[in-house]
């Protein structure tokens, strides 16, 4: 069965899109995990009448350590040499993560991270699975001790009845949260090992009815092994790729693969036992976690030197890693465990040590990998003009709009790799609510007891004007709250998001009007980078301008009727690719990094926004973009200040430079307003 989840993985990773669900290999991996742990503790109690971790977390150290070392060593190499040196960083400690088997912890950080997009895939994503493996392996040992102990204590207990009854309490419980997580944080709930614990617990209660299972005939093992294979491969083929995962859903692959398991107590001579055992299957199976490792590495570095692969040429490269899977399994895999074979003491503890030594010292060299990238563009300790210097009539050498002054240009701040952290305060303060959370989180700036009250809603596209707002703010003696969220404006439509219905955003924007009903604010600033919405709900595909116009005018048009003003920032022109990477790659020729600002404004929400704004005509637009993009072509430079940072959002230091220019407009609106 390990086989056949693999291949479900790999084929599914290679995009072929005739198998969408292929990503629940995992989850039959889970199962048979929770079997095989499960199975080997319970034998050892049995046999022994007493457990050793020490030799059960050996067993399990010298199963993965090794193989993990190497595969993590040659992705280190195959970073360094296929990824640009801005990426360096990102995905060294990537690799340090999964050597300490915590990776699906970062990843799941990373999802809530808005600006996560414009990361690249990282070549060891896929080791998420393998973290919530190794985290699971350090406590499940933990619940055989407590039974242990329960034992002692009651002569007449039976091992297995308890042990059942107690996998089962843990396995509804870590369900229950699967199911609340997949609904309201379904990033988190995929990579969590709390809320794929129960897949474990399936595999556990499976082995400790082994005694029950083969008592069954022949012929029902006949029937549910054959509906568990069909269970698996209907989940493979029709599940979608963007369904919030686990929850309910991965019940019929999880169910189907402890039927399948279950299957094989009776001894039948046919059906998916035979078919399970025959030797193509127990060969595949054996290669099956080397595979598994080499896979995704290689994917990554093949997309990272020949762009998009497609199916075909995905398939290749998965076939391709069968020549170091194979030599992992041969030379690495193998020898360990004929050591496991023919000593239990010294040997294997050598073994683990040398392992976890060689994890470490992988771990160490990503770390270098990580700090090795360093910066290619100069930075001043002098302050920048940024956006003053479009107003200035002196002569300026650190860019003044044109694509001619770039040439000139010496310094500039950020430096193009710090771009993607030079955020307003607002991130690191939590108010930016994560794209599968629907409540709205409120934060305060400026004078709390101020009886001016300005609220910033909306997605990051508002948000990149906190710092701008919270100096105005403070200059004016304004009291300011935020209510903005990932990904998503503020409005009455539906978004998209990811391929379906961006439900959490309707949720949070309905719970975001009745607190501004409440809050009574003086004015509400708002903006969004979201030009689009659905015309039909239920059809991803109907997505039209006309639909965003139609939800931001309701929106809009509330807050009027119950005495609310509403000022839009018009949505800033923005490079489709993320330009503070070109900056990063051409240093010494900006000019390489310049866009179309007509083309840019056409793709931007500006459209939308002011169209909306025809149709309520009491909404005041501010529209900066003659202060970011003020010719044709848009630069990434001016006034020694970058203006990019991930994708169409500018840097927190030039919104900054900005903020007189946006006093200008707003004060007004803001003084008649209130």
């Amino acid at each position: 069965m390990g086989a056949i989840a693999v291949g479900l993985v790999l084929v599914h990773n290679a995009g072929v899109r005739q198998l969408p669900g292929g990503f629940i290999g995992i989850d039959v991996l889970f199962v048979i995990g929770g079997f095989v742990i499960t199975g080997l503790l319970i034998h050892d109690l049995e046999e022994s009448g007493r457990l050793s971790l020490r030799r059960f977390y050996r067993r399990c150290a010298n199963r993965l350590l090794p193989a993990v070392g190497v595969v993590l060593l040659v992705t280190a190499a195959l970073v360094a040499w296929t990824t640009a040196e801005r990426e360096w960083r990102t995905f060294g400690t990537d690799i340090v993560s999964a050597a300490l088997g915590l990776v699906n912890w970062r990843l799941a950080a990373r999802s809530a991270d808005p600006f996560a997009a414009s990361i690249g895939a990282s070549p060891v994503h896929h080791l998420w699975a393998l973290a919530v493996g190794q985290q699971l392996l350090l406590v499940w040992p933990v619940l055989f001790v407590v039974v242990v102990w329960w034992l002692r204590r009651r002569r007449h207990a039976r091992l297995r009845a308890v042990l059942t009854l107690a996998v089962a309490v843990i396995t509804f419980l870590s369900f229950v949260l699967s199911l609340v997580l997949t609904n309201s944080h379904p990033s988190t709930a995929y990579l969590a090992s709390t809320t794929r614990l129960w897949e474990l617990g399936i595999g556990a209660l499976v082995a400790a009815g082994s005694t029950v299972w083969r008592r069954a005939p022949q012929r029902v093992g006949l029937i549910v092994g054959w509906a568990g294979i069909g269970a698996v491969a209907v989940s493979a083929l029709v599940v979608a790729p963007g369904a919030p995962w686990p929850g309910y859903r991965a019940l019929l692959p999880i169910l189907g693969t402890a039927a399948v398991i279950i299957a094989g107590f009776t001894n039948g001579t046919a059906g998916a036992s035979r078919l399970l055992s025959s030797r193509p299957m127990v060969w595949g199976g054996g290669l099956a976690f080397s595979l598994y490792l080499w896979h995704w590495p290689l994917l990554v570095a093949a997309s990272a030197l020949w762009g998009e692969l497609g199916a075909k040429r995905g398939l290749l490269v998965v076939m391709a890693s069968m020549v170091p899977a194979y030599v992992t399994h041969r030379l690495v895999e193998k020898p360990i465990q004929s050591v496991l074979h023919v000593s239990r003491s010294r040997r294997i503890s050598h073994s683990v040590r040398g392992g976890s030594a060689f994890v470490g010292v992988v771990a160490g060299l990503a770390l270098v990998l990580a700090a090795s990238a360093t910066p290619k563009t100069t930075s001043s300790p002098s302050s920048a003009a940024g956006a003053a210097v479009l107003h200035s009539d002196g002569v300026t050498t650190g860019g003044d709009g044109t694509v001619e002054t770039l040439a000139d240009v010496a310094w500039f701040i950020p430096d193009a790799m710090d771009a993607p952290d030079d955020l307003p305060d607002a991130y690191a303060d939590g108010c930016q609510v994560r794209a599968d959370s629907p409540d709205p989180v409120l934060c305060e700036y400026g004078d709390p007891q101020s009886e001016v009250v300005i609220a910033v809603v909306g997605d990051s596209k508002i948000l990149q004007w906190q710092s701008a707002l919270e100096l105005i703010a403070d200059t004016q003696g304004w009291r300011v709250v935020s209510y903005t969220k990932s990904s998503c404006g503020f409005h009455a439509a539906v978004q998209q998001l990811q391929g379906a219905a961006y439900t959490a955003c309707t949720r949070w924007n309905l719970a975001v009007q009745a607190a501004l009903v409440e809050l009574a604010p003086d004015v509400v600033v708002t903006s969004q980078g979201e030009p689009f919405a659905l015309a039909d709900p239920d059809d991803p595909t109907s997505t039209t301008s006309e639909a965003m116009v139609e939800g931001l005018v309701a929106s809009w048009t509330a807050l009027l009727a119950n005495e609310i003003e509403v000022v839009v920032l018009v949505d800033n022109p923005g490079p489709e690719i993320n330009a503070y990477e070109c900056v990063a790659e051409n240093p010494e020729h900006l000019a390489a990094c310049t866009f179309d600002r007509d083309q840019a404004v056409a793709t931007s929400a500006a459209p939308t926004q002011t169209a909306a704004a025809a149709r309520v005509p009491e909404v005041d637009l501010i529209d900066l973009r003659e202060s970011i993009c003020p010719f044709a072509e848009c630069v990434p430079v001016i006034g020694n200040v970058l203006l990019w940072r991930q994708g169409t959002h500018i840097t927190d230091t030039y919104a900054q430079s900005l903020a007189e220019t946006l006093a200008e407009q707003l004060v007004p609106l803001v003084e008649g307003g209130s």
